[in-house]
């Protein structure tokens, strides 16, 4: 290996690291607020590129009917839980929420995908589609077992995974889709080619993660997740709602999940399948960050990007092994360093 070859696979390393670490920092989110273990994130990196790669193909994506779906799904189990409350009044109001929204955005969709917009319409599109997808998830799966213990709640994403898995099949088809490329050029630094692609990747994906912590470091709610993360129930007695956090939690989480999906799409192909890999490794760099720390979990990610890159040069049929091997020192550390609480009942 050359100087040349190791910039090239540095600089692959640093791409793909980019997107896993986006990924990774959902999932610590997603966790340190509602202690959820949030195992089909990968199928909304992939609900990401598909949708996209139908916008461009001229036709209304399977996302369309999935929200419409889960949105009158959601709005059902708003209006019965008013009706059981006797907060009848509320219950219009609470419809248009859980149903209308969603509905609005899955009509714009569906109108919008023959008239073949620009593209960064089509990416708009895509994320409001996608992003409103997470808190109906949340709203059906896990709000009612809001309070259940740690293994209920992964028990349940496990059951979640194979659910959109299986949807994802039914409504995009098993045909892998690939979404054109951000921009073709390249230039020469030195005796290296830079590919702009990679450049636009790592600058989006780190201009997202500068948006994110203006959100959580600046804005009211943003220091309520912190709030709830930190301290539960605290935030529960200074009038945090734990069903709010939990809802805004997953729509930021499916926001940048769906963002890693327009991301890798022009990549690699993928298929209705292919997120739970991508989302692994997210999940190895959040391992790395203890699922509490963000800067660990960022760094862990671009660690991940870096090895896998390396791997595929020198091992390429053992890269994927190579990569989740990582996991067995970082948990035999934890496990030696870490005290142990019990969860409280």
């Amino acid at each position: 290996m050359d100087l040349s070859i190791a910039a090239l696979l540095t600089q692959d390393g640093i791409t793909n690291g980019a997107i896993y670490a986006l990924l990774a920092l959902a999932l610590v989110l997603v966790f340190a607020v509602t202690r959820i273990i949030w195992v089909p994130s990968g199928e909304f990196v992939a609900y990401g590129t598909l949708t996209l790669a139908g916008m461009q193909l001229g036709k209304p994506p399977g996302t369309v009917s999935l929200l419409v779906g889960m949105a009158i799904v959601a709005g059902l189990l708003e209006v019965y839980v008013c009706i059981r409350r006797g907060e009848i009044a509320r219950a219009p109001r609470r419809l248009l929420l859980w149903t209308g929204v969603p509905c609005v955005i899955a009509a714009l969709v569906w109108w919008s995908a023959p008239l073949n917009l620009p593209f960064p319409v089509q990416v708009a599109l895509t994320l409001a589609a996608v992003a409103a997808l997470g808190p109906l998830l949340y709203r059906i799966a896990y709000q009612p077992i809001a309070e259940a213990s740690v293994l209920v709640l992964l028990i349940v994403s496990v059951a979640v995974h194979f659910t959109l898995t299986g949807l994802g099949l039914w409504f995009f088809g098993a045909e892998g889709s690939r979404t054109p490329a951000f921009a073709s050029a390249s230039f020469q630094l030195g005796n290296v080619n830079v590919n702009v692609q990679s450049l636009l990747v790592v600058g989006t994906s780190a201009a997202l993660i500068g948006v994110l912590y203006v959100f959580f470091g600046r804005t009211l709610y943003g220091k309520a997740l912190r709030a709830t993360a930190v301290n539960r129930v605290g935030a529960r007695l200074v009038g945090i709602s734990p069903s709010f956090a939990g809802t805004l939690t997953f729509a930021v989480a499916a926001l940048m999940c769906a963002f890693c999906g327009v991301l890798i799409g022009p990549i690699t192909t993928i298929y209705y399948d292919s997120g739970f890999l991508v989302s692994l490794k997210g999940f190895v760099g959040a391992i790395i960050g203890g699922l509490v720390s963000y800067p660990l979990a960022a760094a862990g990610a671009l660690l991940v990007g870096l090895l896998e890159s390396f791997s595929s040069f020198w091992a390429s049929a053992f890269k994927e092994v190579i990569v989740f091997t990582l996991i067995i020192p970082v948990l035999l550390w934890r496990s030696l360093t870490t005290h142990h609480h019990e969860e409280d009942e």
